[in-house]
């Protein structure tokens, strides 16, 4: 995985010399790559903590608009490490069943807050992604992949069911799609991942990161008060009944054509100007998540 520039990445989790993730901020970007080619990028308690530590500080960053999930290596998350849900010597059976229970609820945790996350997250998806893995591409709001990337959820294969990735992926494809997947534990290609609604757009292996950068551009470039509560409202609404969904929607309409960037915007139109969006550091309406309503679980 090439860098966003020359620039000198920071480091999140473990020591300097091996970071489990690679930031780097480009402009409004904030690039976060896996940092475990060796072991194929495995979603270990480490990796979550790190991830989770980087999407929290991209979060609350005014300078950042759009936050990239990418992966160094051939491999872009082979899921949770099997390794450390095996059994430990001397462990019991409630012990080790605790200690598995909290990766679990860590990783939903860190799934949540890129669902949750006021910023555009794009994953750049450059090899396969399997079980936690493709949860992981699942919870971001896009994503774009190398032709040659494979998805599949192959808990089946080992004698265990894929239950909580499929959380987010039957979220994102229909579920016959997604069942076909857990069931067989079969690869599934980047053109079928595209047609099933997994991943945008398969993008030819050498301009992935090119792809990735100009479509994060494009969206930084756009109001991110507006993307902050759209994004809000679009996965509060999307599960709702219809009647109640319109109604939800419509007072998120009012309070977004109401907006102060909303209202800059149309000058910036009548003016045939580009329009100065306000940082997020100076919006102080409150959004509906914010104060207090309860987002579902869309990870």
């Amino acid at each position: 995985m090439t860098m966003p520039s020359n620039e000198s990445p920071t480091t999140i989790g473990a020591d300097a010399a091996t970071p489990y993730v690679l930031t780097h901020q480009a402009e409004h970007i904030r690039w976060l790559t896996l940092n475990r080619p060796e072991q194929r990028n495995p979603l270990s308690s480490g990796m979550i903590e790190a991830l989770s530590i980087a999407i929290a500080e991209a979060n609350v960053d005014p300078q950042v608009r759009v936050v990239v999930l990418a992966s160094s290596g051939p491999v872009f998350s082979a899921g949770h490490d099997l390794r450390e849900m095996s059994p430990r010597v001397g462990e019991t059976d409630e012990e080790r069943g605790a200690r598995v229970r909290q990766i679990l609820e860590d990783c939903a945790r860190m799934m949540l807050a890129i669902v949750h996350s006021p910023k555009a997250v794009i994953a750049s998806v450059q090899g396969t992604a399997t079980a936690a893995g493709c949860q992981l591409v699942s919870a971001c709001d896009l994503a774009l992949a190398s032709e040659d990337a494979h998805f599949c959820t192959p808990g089946v294969n080992i004698g265990t069911f894929c239950t909580t990735p499929l959380v987010g992926i039957g979220r994102n494809i229909h579920r016959k799609h997604a069942m076909a997947m857990a069931l067989t534990g079969d690869m599934v290609s980047a053109a079928d991942a595209v047609q099933f609604g997994l991943i945008n757009e398969a993008i030819p292996a050498e301009g992935l990161h090119s792809a990735v950068e100009q479509l994060a551009q494009r969206i930084a470039s756009r109001s991110a008060q507006a993307i902050r509560g759209g994004k809000e409202t679009f996965y509060r609404q999307i599960d709702m009944p219809l009647e109640q969904a319109f109604d939800f929607a419509t007072d998120a309409m009012l309070m977004g054509l109401l907006s102060s960037d909303a209202g800059e915007g149309t000058r910036a139109f009548l003016d045939k100007r580009k329009p100065e969006w306000l940082s997020l550091i100076h919006i102080s309406e409150p959004t509906r998540h914010e104060s207090g309503s309860r987002m579902p679980s869309c990870a």
